[in-house]
């Protein structure tokens, strides 16, 4: 009777985390699309993507972007319901978007290097293959590890408790930069995928945090008033 009581509590205490059964739709969805659109894609391209060049050491960020994500939810999750809700409100929103665009625009890119002819080989160079050969060239535009990216970013900055750690603040950024740049250095994205997902971070960060910021900045200013 004890055990069922603790798991009633720790149900209840942690109940909010029903909202991650998302995740299984969108990986049921993005798999699907990873199979289904293979050709007659739209080639998504920029004359500046000729200019990057290519290098493999931005493996090292583009593959802590998943540790990036889950540690992100995981800490909301743990710490603060207001700021879980409003990180997944942002993600979940902005990362069906991309799907619904992939699935009536489908598209894709013809960047890739094949690394067999760079003359060289090496561990980033062995893990970089391993992701092409899982991740298809398709379904790029928004680029979805550019936007939950910047959205980690911005939950983590609109956090009460995480914004006054400024030498977080400033790791988080930068390492939400390396993980942007990552995509196009690598050859995984086109410069427009990235463009693509900040516009809608914007659009997703004027409709999900810009409302109660303004709110807890009226509330600031009433309370130094009182003083």
């Amino acid at each position: 009777m004890k055990k069922q009581n603790a798991l009633k509590k720790l149900f209840f205490k942690y109940k909010h985390g029903l909202i991650l059964s998302y995740f299984f739709v969108y990986l049921i969805w993005f798999n699907y699309l990873e199979h289904a659109v293979t050709r007659n894609f739209t080639i998504i391209h920029s004359k500046l993507d000729d200019l990057i060049p290519f290098n493999e050491l931005f493996i090292i960020p583009y593959f802590i972007w998943f540790a990036y994500i889950f540690t992100t939810v995981a800490y909301f999750f743990l710490t603060s319901k207001q700021d879980f809700y409003k990180c997944c409100a942002y993600l979940f929103t902005g990362m069906t978007i991309c799907l619904i665009i992939y699935t009536f625009f489908h598209n894709g890119h013809d960047l890739r290097v094949d690394l067999n002819s760079l003359g060289r080989s090496n561990i980033f160079i062995d893990m970089l293959a391993k992701i092409y050969s899982v991740d298809t060239p398709t379904n790029v535009f928004p680029s979805i590890h550019v936007f939950n990216s910047v959205g980690a970013f911005i939950a983590i900055n609109k956090s009460e408790r995480l914004h006054k750690i400024r030498w977080f603040q400033w790791f988080a950024l930068i390492l939400t930069v390396m993980i942007c740049l990552s995509t196009v250095y690598l050859k995984q994205h086109s410069v427009l995928d990235v463009f693509g997902a900040l516009i809608l971070n914007i659009i997703l960060y004027v409709i999900v945090y810009i409302p109660s910021w303004v709110k807890v900045t009226k509330k600031t200013k009433q309370e130094l008033s009182n003083i």
